[in-house]
């Protein structure tokens, strides 16, 4: 593109963070150079290969967020059931529950107690 009476690259008209992460991608589809070198297309081929690296990329992340919600889930599931056994324990308390009917009661107590 002529602007001004000098050529300029369109990456250039990019703001600075979108310019410096297609250089990134550049450089990653890189490794793929042998292959797309090849094509009749380089241009075109240079980009699929940049799209298979910002695939590659994306699953591995989904990846890592996958087993990151598993270790959340597990530290939620040890929070409510630290929380139903000092629930369980203040109700015992303070009820002064002694005879098994009592017990279910207090069970019941705890059950509403933990929908919140």
């Amino acid at each position: 593109m002529v602007l001004f009476g000098e050529e300029k690259d369109w990456k250039e008209f990019l703001c600075s963070p979108a310019q410096e992460l297609l250089a990134e991608l550049i450089e990653k589809a890189k490794i793929h150079r042998c292959a797309y070198t090849q094509a009749d297309d380089v241009k075109v081929a240079q980009l699929w290969c940049a799209l298979t690296e910002v695939a590659r990329e994306l699953k591995e992340t989904q990846l890592k967020v996958e087993r990151m919600e598993k270790a959340f889930k597990a530290i939620s599931a040890m929070g409510e059931a630290e929380k139903r056994r000092v629930i369980e324990e203040k109700i015992t308390d303070a009820l002064r529950v002694k005879r098994e009917e009592e017990k279910e009661e207090a069970r019941k107590i705890v059950d509403t107690l933990m929908e919140f």
